[in-house]
Order: C-alpha cells, then structure tokens, then sequence
C-alpha cells in the first residue's frame, strides 16, 4: 500500500499566541485555559480543540484559518499542565481531494500511534472524512484510501460527512460524523463501526444504522446538531455536541447511550452555555471535545468568541460525575 506524507509546516522561529493562561479577558469571565494560535494570520484564531495524552505531555490539534492561496488547515500545540500551551506545527493541504482545506481534527491514540481523523473543506456535500497516522504526533502519513468516510446519500442525508470523532467503545470503533438533511437545510449526526482489528481504511467501515442518530429538536438548537464528542463512564456513552451554528450563539448540549446508536438528550437545555455580554465567550461556546485523561479526570474543551468570529479562542473547563451525571466544576 502506497503511503504519502503530509506536508508540514514546521514554525520558522519561535512560535506567536495569544494566550491568557490564565487570565480574564475584559469584561469577562476567569478561565482557567484561554489559547488562540496566531502563527499563520497573525490574529489569534483557533477551532475545533481536540486534545491527547501523548509520552508524558499533551497534545491538541485544531483548525487553523486559511492564509492566502493555502486553504484551512490544522494546528498543533503541546502542553504539560492543560492549561498553557505552545504551537509546534501544522498540517497545510496536500492531497487533491483536500486542496480546498482539511479540518475539524478528532485524534485517537491506539498504541504508540496517534491516528488524526479530519475532514476536507470547501466541497458542500462532497465533503467527507480523512485519515492519518503519526508517531510523534507531528510528522503525519496519509491513508492511501483516503477519503475513508462518508455516508450513502438518501432519504435522510445528503453523502456530506464532516466533525469525525472515532472512539473505542463496546469492543469496536465508532465513528461519530455530522451531516445533511438531503436540503442541506439541517445539521445532523450520524454513525459508522469498524471492527477492533481495523486499519482504518475505507472497506472497514460501515454504516451502524440509516438514520441520524441526533437531530436539532429544542429552540436554543434551531437547525444544527455538529461536533458531537463521545466518552465512555461506568459503561455509559455520554455524548457532548454542539448546537446551532456559529455565533448563533452555538452551545453544547448532552446525550446518553447505551449502546453507542440509541442516543437520548439529557435536556431540553444547553449543558454549557455562551457567556455574557462582554465574556470572552459572548457569540458562542461551541465545537466541544470531552478530554479522559489517564488517572480518569475529564475536561470539556471547546471554543468561543466574542466579535462574531473575527476571532476564536479556545478553553477548557473541568467535568466532575455526580450520580452518573456530568457536572462542570
């Protein structure tokens, strides 16, 4: 099997972020992590968090804006404590299928070996899902049967397959996606399995049911259910997606499973919501990413703003359990 490298963009000089670490932006909350890499614009600017446990520090990938002819991209900053972190590279576009951007990053760690799970940008509803794999966690090689998932486009979706997150849960690989309404009117999600054994590849890959899984239903999410982000305690799957789109404002809600497809909302309300006027986080928290650390402790990352998405920061707050329930502490 022919393997490719991705292209990276190693920082010629010492990295530039804006981070506030911790700090209290004006008018707004004290969180206890603000980061945005400003690298590539020079405006702080960073999507999407996800984050692993990799050789004794962290690692936490995210999208990354365009910079001229160079379309989206992907970031990758490294950090000891969760808290303050410094930008080591990037992954620009190389691939054709993702020469209009690749995003959204979800990473598993199998082994020795991280596996990135992204999705190309810019296609509408050929959009779909990519993989690669790294031992160091920069260095990145390409899935020669890329790209490896998108749905069969029906009656309950378009074939659009963007937000991947891939768990190991109930002795297989789940693969969480959002899609398409076939309008291409409503953001939903759906689900795919590969067996334990898998590489990952595209013919590993099937479809769990033809239907979504979650779809938008409560007011605060009008016509958008993306980024869902799965964890697995005392054998329950607890689901932590996004609603609504961008600075609507989006906000993160909560589902449970037992099964990994049967999903059943928590609430008719936001799990998190955006922040005040003047937060840091007033036009949304959105695009969440719920981190298990090794000793057990979970931390919910995810994104805000609060200029309409001139410019995007990311944060984390952490989730204790209660009577089998998450709680932000």
């Amino acid at each position: 099997m022919r393997k490719s490298v991705i292209a990276l963009a190693l920082l010629m000089s010492v990295p530039f972020c804006w981070a506030i670490n911790p700090g209290v932006p004006p008018g707004g909350e004290n969180p206890t992590m603000l980061f945005a890499d400003s690298t590539r614009t020079g405006i702080p600017f960073s999507k999407d968090p996800h984050v692993v446990s990799f050789h004794g520090k962290y690692l936490m990938y995210y999208s990354v804006p365009p910079k001229g002819d160079s379309g989206w991209g992907i970031g990758i900053a490294e950090s000891r404590d969760l808290v303050h972190w410094q930008p080591i590279g990037a992954l620009s576009p190389a691939a054709d299928y993702e020469a209009k951007g690749l995003c959204a990053p979800g990473a598993l760690l199998r082994n020795d070996t991280i596996h990135l799970f992204y999705q190309t940008y810019g296609n509408g509803k050929k959009d779909a899902i990519c993989h690669a794999w790294s031992v160091d966690g920069i260095h990145f090689t390409r899935n020669a049967t890329n790209p490896i998932f998108a749905p069969k486009a029906g009656d309950w979706n378009c074939g659009r397959a963007i937000d991947a997150e891939v768990v190991f849960v109930k002795g297989k690989y789940f693969l969480y996606y959002a899609t398409r309404t076939p309008d291409f009117e409503k953001q939903i999600v759906g689900v795919a399995t590969a067996p334990a054994g898998t590489n990952f590849n595209r013919e590993t890959w099937t479809e769990a049911c033809d239907r979504a899984i979650l779809v938008p239903e409560w007011a605060w999410e009008e016509t958008c259910i993306e980024a869902p982000s799965v964890v697995e305690m005392d054998g329950t799957l607890y689901m932590f997606y996004a609603g609504a789109y961008n600075n609507r404002p989006q906000q993160v809600g909560l589902a449970t499973s037992q099964d990994g497809i049967h999903w059943k909302k928590a609430s008719n309300k936001p799990f998190l919501t955006n922040g005040d006027p003047g937060a840091w986080n007033y036009c949304e928290s959105g695009h969440p990413h719920i981190f298990k650390d090794k000793d057990g402790q979970t931390y919910l990352f995810y994104q805000g703003n609060e200029d309409f998405g001139r410019t995007w920061f990311l944060s984390q707050r952490k989730v204790i359990w209660r009577d089998g329930m998450p709680q932000l502490k």
